[in-house]
């Protein structure tokens, strides 16, 4: 008998290599028949659903968020319904709709995000958490976030900024990049505690490999994005662990929502698994990092086109600084609640650049809403975006003006953090770790934005192209 010709294994593998992968995609497509024949009798809100099981995901992420809105607004009304990350999915752009879903009638829709983003972040997170387990678990989490606990973060974060500046200095840097970086020791310090260091590269690379796949297909198979974060999150698991069991064997917890989450006096959560620990500290990182990053950004796209606005958040700042350097201190926690000015920057960019275009919450059951039913496991998404961007409630809003938040924005109409039991806890720490940046920033430097494009990416936070590359110089030169 002959033996087989040496390239038949190879032919083989390939060959089921693209069976499974035709099969996954019939399976894909025979899942969302079978969803629309369970859902066809009920009175749906309109819209379109594009592509089985695609949907309309490449023209949300890859087009300007506000014409993808707009359009279906101005076509189908205030809620209409969508198909976006594999996910049948309903969209609202109404406060009052906002407040229904996010707060009075919060029970009906719990907490979620796409199938990859829940499970590359872990399922046991408090995102995705409802009723009493969700009370007690976000009440930890809020401790670690509470003025009593950030007042000893001030220095390690200044330490942070003074660290990172000065490698600016005549240098030409991609904004969002260094950012990114920034924000990433914050997150870090906020999940570990002051003066954790063991095993932080380990982590970086291993997040940095994980977050690649949070806005990708959830589809398991060799080679794909999601398939590469899932192996990242699998090694980043066994990382932390080692770091959840050396914390374990001290008597003494430190600090951070580690520290937190192990010393719980709380009967019911005093016995955390490594996976809720786990899944809870990449749930902070995750919360902390690019959003807090992407809004550093473009602050300096806003001051830098507004020189005048720049000059008196630098003003407020150098007044800042100089009782500082009377009194021969260091930053303190009431020094960041006298910027006035640069906190209402803050809010205006939060408005204006909308980090946060949408939130996504599921309903638990059929729901009755605004005329229409939201078929139960269908995803609700409260638009952000586009809330912030009414003239209604924000006159001319395109036009960047702190000085609209001198008086408090109407109820639901502001909502950067979300609203309700499930807004985000860690909006204290994002605005703290800003303050400190922006005070050493502004006083010390300036920036100059290189090149000419100022276009926006969109994917999924709205960031100037680019990552907003700057030339920083020392303000004496």
């Amino acid at each position: 008998m002959q033996p087989p010709p040496a390239s038949l294994p190879l032919l083989s593998a390939t060959y089921l290599s693209h069976l499974l992968f035709f099969l996954s995609i019939l399976w894909f497509f025979l899942l969302y028949l079978i969803q629309w024949r369970q859902t066809r009798n009920k009175h749906l809100p309109p819209g379109s659903m594009g592509w089985p099981y695609i949907g309309e995901t490449l023209m949300l992420y890859s087009q300007n968020p506000d014409s993808f809105f707009s359009k279906r607004q101005k076509r189908y009304g205030d809620i209409f319904k969508t198909h976006i990350l594999g996910c049948p999915c309903v969209m609202i752009s109404s406060p009052e709709a906002a407040k229904a879903v996010l707060v009075s009638r919060a029970h009906l829709f719990k907490p979620t995000y796409p199938p990859s983003k829940e499970k590359l972040i872990g399922p046991e997170a408090l995102f995705f958490q409802q009723g009493d387990y969700h009370s007690r678990l976000k009440k930890l989490v809020q401790d670690s976030f509470l003025p009593s606990a950030l007042r000893g973060y001030v220095s390690e974060i200044e330490q942070i900024v003074l660290k990172l500046l000065p490698a600016w200095e005549n240098e030409t840097i991609n904004t969002l990049q260094e950012m990114k970086k920034f924000a990433f020791d914050v997150a870090i310090l906020s999940a570990f505690g002051a003066g954790w260091g063991v095993e932080t590269e380990r982590i970086k690379r291993l997040y940095h490999r994980l977050e690649k796949g949070y806005n990708s297909m959830p589809l398991n198979l060799p080679g794909t994005p999601f398939n590469k974060s899932m192996k990242a999150r699998k090694l980043l698991n066994e990382t932390l662990r080692r770091v959840i069991e050396k914390r374990r064997e001290r008597k003494k917890q430190d600090g951070g929502l580690l520290g937190v989450l192990l010393g719980s006096k709380d009967h019911k959560l005093n016995h955390l698994t490594d996976s809720q620990v786990s899944d809870n500290i990449i749930g902070v990182i995750f919360a902390a990092h690019d959003t807090t990053a992407s809004a550093l950004t473009w602050i300096l796209k806003y001051l830098h086109d507004n020189e005048e606005l720049l000059e008196a958040v630098t003003k407020e700042q150098e007044g800042i600084r100089r009782g500082i350097i009377e009194e021969n201190r260091e930053m303190t926690w009431a020094d960041t609640r006298s910027m006035l000015l640069t906190s209402r920057v803050i809010q205006e960019t939060l408005r204006r650049a909308s980090i946060l275009s949408f939130t996504f919450r599921e309903a638990v059951e059929d729901v009755e809403f605004g005329g229409y039913i939201i078929p139960k496991g269908w995803k609700v998404l409260p638009l952000f975006r586009s809330i912030h961007h009414c003239e209604d409630f924000f006159p001319d809003p395109e036009k960047f003006d702190p000085s609209r938040f001198e008086v408090p924005p109407r109820p639901n109409t502001y909502m950067p953090f979300g609203n309700g039991v499930h807004s985000c806890p860690g909006n204290e720490l994002a605005k703290l770790e800003i303050l400190v940046l922006l005070h050493h920033l502004t006083t010390t430097y300036r920036w100059k934005v290189v090149g000419e494009d100022d276009g926006i990416k969109y994917g999924p936070f709205p960031v100037p192209k680019g990552g907003l590359p700057v030339r920083v110089i020392p303000r004496n030169n």
